[in-house]
């Protein structure tokens, strides 16, 4: 295949190992916070905990000013305008609320039973998805920073799933302490892989070659590296430059691309909802042409799901 050079070697992941170790005060603090949560989801449900957990949300909402002031702003560029009163109330609680659910969900969900569990979520368009893992040369889906991709990386990985995701090196504590607990309740099942998104690529191209499904957010604000390949594209009425390296590397792994966007649902439901394909390497003759309009594509579905959605913007 034609194309341009893929990335520098500092713009892609490196292995599971290198991901750090959670500290003995970090693991002290979640334990605790463990704890409670499933002590509460003793006495609650998995329902009234979902309850308590907006509850929770929405005192957060009350008193976390900046955090508001920040969501405010993502909002009003989000919509391409200024927002009514409502439509920011309403928003930003609902974004107070939905994150606090997550998390909660997120830290007890070693303790639902695995069965349970996995009828949690939904996948809108599985064939697609079906037929895309069905070739056995992997799965590149594109998200964007919309809904919990972390919490569907895990259920997606209690369903069996060869899963793996690329993400800034700055990893949460949280995740790699869940990570841990889940490690020790499943230790038959394959890993949810995490790699960084500063290293090399050869355990991208690992992973797809092993028939993972890899997943990762390519509405970067800017590249992380000045030689890293991107393509322009417009949402927002802005004009910016995301990544197209995992889309290429995709094609040189022949393995299909896809487009999802994570929705949560009440009761700690969660939904993974396939777009479409946005590149078959079966049904391309233009490597740069179909890598350009996968990508105009992609940015014009982000546009349109957050405008949906704003209340699920992640990174605020």
């Amino acid at each position: 295949m034609a194309g341009a050079p893929i990335a520098s070697a500092s713009s892609w992941p490196r292995a599971l190992g290198d991901r750090p170790k959670v500290t003995f005060w970090e693991s002290a603090s979640f334990t605790a916070a463990h704890a409670v949560a499933s002590g509460l989801l003793l006495g609650l449900g998995l329902s009234g905990l979902y309850r308590f957990a907006r509850l929770f949300g929405t005192l957060e909402w009350l008193i976390n000013f900046k955090r508001r002031r920040r969501f405010g702003a993502a909002l009003e560029e989000a919509l391409g305008r200024r927002p009514t009163p409502t439509e920011r109330r309403r928003h930003t609680r609902e974004f107070f609320m939905r994150t606090r659910c997550d998390k909660l969900f997120y830290l007890i969900l070693d303790r639902i039973p695995r069965k349970r569990a996995t009828r949690l979520l939904d996948i809108g368009n599985q064939p697609v998805l079906d037929e895309a893992v069905g070739r056995g040369r992997g799965v590149y889906v594109a998200l964007s920073h919309h809904g919990p991709q972390h919490v569907i990386a895990m259920l997606f990985a209690l369903r069996g799933y060869k899963t793996a995701g690329v993400r800034d090196r700055n990893e949460g504590a949280i995740r790699r302490f869940v990570q841990q607990r889940l490690d020790q309740r499943y230790p038959d099942l394959p890993k949810a892989r995490m790699l960084f998104a500063d290293s090399y690529p050869r355990e991208i191209y690992r992973c797809l070659q092993d028939g993972y499904v890899l997943g990762s957010a390519m509405d970067v604000h800017r590249p992380r590296d000045p030689q890293q390949t991107t393509e322009e594209v417009v949402i927002f009425g802005q004009t910016r430059r995301f990544p197209s390296g995992p889309l290429r590397i995709a094609l040189r792994c022949r393995c299909p691309a896809l487009q999802a966007f994570i929705i949560p649902q009440r009761d700690f439901r969660y939904r993974l909802e396939i777009v479409g394909t946005l590149l078959d390497p079966d049904r391309i003759d233009n490597e740069p042409a179909a890598v350009a309009q996968a990508m105009r594509t992609y940015a014009a579905n982000v546009e349109r799901q957050v405008r949906a959605q704003p209340s699920l913007l992640s990174r605020i």
